[in-house]
C-alpha cells in the first residue's frame, strides 16, 4: 500500500481538527453561563476564543477549495442559504413558544446566535469570487485591511453578520490558499510539546489577567464602538488580536491527532454538532439547570455532558434522521434557476 499523499494527510488532520474545534464550540457555549462565577470557566471560556472561531473559519476555508466554483459552488451557496432560512425560522419560532425568551429581534437580518456563521460563510464565499483576479498575498492582506477598518463603521455588527464577516475572512481566505504540506514535515513530537507547553502558558496568562480583556473583542460580532473603544488606535488593537489568534491557533495544532481515527469520521458531520447543539443550549439556559450549578464539580459535569453530546450528535444515526433540514436537497431551487435564466434568455432574444 503506497504512503498517503500530502493531500489525503491534510484532509485526515483537519477533520481530526474540525471535530476538537466543534467539541471546544460545544463546551465554550455550555460554560458561558458560568464565567461570571467561576474564574476557572472564564479563563477556559477565553482561552478556547483566542482559536476556536478562527481555526473553524480557516478549516472552512480548507475545506472549499474543491466547491467553490462552478456548479458544485453555486449548489453550496444555495444549500447554505437554505439553512439559515430553515434554521433562523425553527429558532426563532421555539424561542416564541418554547423557550419564551424575551428581548431579542427576530429578523433573517439579524442571524441568531450561532447562526451568524452561515450568513458569513456566504458572505466569505462570495467576497472570495469576487477576489479571485488578485494574488493570495493581497487577497490576504485585503482582508486584513478590511477586517480591521469594518470596526470603525457607526453600525451595529450583527445586522447581516457584517462585523465577524470582515473580521474572520482573512482565516477562510488563509484556509483557502493554505497547502497542509507546508505544516506536515513541523508537525514533530517536539513541536507539540511546545505548541502544548505555550498552549497552556496561554491558558495561565488569561487566569491572571483574563478579568481585564473584554470578550466581545474576541467575538468578532461588535464595532469599536460598542466595544466603547472608539478612538483611532482601536484598528491597531484589532492588528494586534490578528496576532495573538494566530499564536494561540498555531499552538492548538499540537493537540491534533494526524492519523485516521474515529475522531476523522466525527469530523465529516460536525455541521449537525454545529446546528443541533445550539437547541440544547438554549433548552438548558432557559431551565433552571445552571441555577443549581455553584462548584467546579458541577461545572466539570456541565464539560464533560458537552463532551458527551458532541460525540452523540456525531452519530450516523443524527445524520440519517435530521440531513433533510442540516442538508437540505436544493436540486429543486438549481431547477427553477436554469429554467429562470432560460426564459431570461428567451426574453431578451
Amino acid at each position: 500500500m503506497s504512503a498517503p499523499t500530502w493531500e489525503q494527510r491534510g484532509e485526515t488532520f483537519f477533520l481530526n481538527l474540525r471535530f476538537l474545534l466543534i467539541l471546544c464550540v460545544f463546551v465554550s457555549n455550555a460554560i458561558e453561563p458560568l464565567i461570571s462565577r467561576m474564574i476557572g470557566m472564564n479563563s477556559l471560556y477565553m482561552w478556547i476564543f483566542t482559536f476556536h472561531m478562527p481555526l473553524f473559519v480557516f478549516v472552512t476555508g480548507y475545506f472549499a477549495k474543491t466547491s467553490l466554483t462552478g456548479s458544485v459552488g453555486r449548489k453550496v451557496l444555495v444549500q447554505i442559504g437554505l439553512q439559515y432560512v430553515i434554521f433562523q425560522t425553527l429558532y426563532s419560532i421555539l424561542d416564541i413558544t418554547v423557550f419564551q425568551v424575551n428581548h431579542i429581534h427576530h429578523s433573517f437580518f439579524a442571524p441568531y446566535l450561532l447562526l451568524w456563521f452561515l450568513a458569513s460563510h456566504l458572505c466569505w464565499r462570495l467576497i472570495l469570487l469576487l477576489l479571485q483576479k488578485l494574488s493570495p498575498f493581497r487577497q490576504i492582506a485585503a482582508a486584513l485591511i478590511l477586517g480591521i477598518l469594518i470596526g470603525y463603521l457607526p453600525l451595529d455588527g450583527t445586522w447581516l453578520s457584517v462585523s465577524r464577516t470582515f473580521v474572520f475572512l482573512p482565516f477562510f481566505i488563509a484556509g483557502y490558499h493554505f497547502s497542509f504540506a507546508w505544516i506536515g514535515q513541523l508537525l514533530t513530537k517536539k513541536f507539540r510539546v511546545v505548541g502544548i507547553l505555550l498552549s497552556i502558558i496561554l491558558f495561565f496568562t488569561l487566569v491572571i489577567v483574563g478579568n481585564e480583556f473584554a470578550p466581545g473583542w474576541l467575538y468578532g460580532s461588535m464595532t469599536y464602538m460598542q466595544l466603547d473603544t472608539a478612538y483611532w488606535y482601536a484598528g491597531l488593537i484589532r492588528f494586534a488580536l490578528y496576532f495573538l489568534q494566530l499564536f494561540a491557533g498555531a499552538c492548538f495544532l499540537a493537540f491534533v491527532p494526524q492519523q485516521a481515527s474515529r475522531l476523522t469520521d466525527y469530523g465529516r458531520r460536525t455541521l449537525y454538532v454545529f446546528l443541533l447543539h445550539g437547541l440544547l443550549i438554549r433548552w438548558a439556559a432557559a431551565s433552571p439547570l445552571y441555577d443549581y450549578i455553584d462548584s467546579y464539580a458541577g461545572a466539570f459535569t456541565i464539560i464533560a455532558s458537552a463532551v458527551l453530546l458532541t460525540i452523540l450528535l456525531s452519530q450516523p444515526t443524527v445524520k440519517k434522521w435530521t440531513s433533510a433540514a442540516i442538508e437540505p436537497p436544493v436540486e429543486w431551487a438549481l431547477h427553477l434557476e436554469r429554467r429562470a435564466l432560460g426564459n431570461s434568455g428567451a426574453v431578451s432574444k
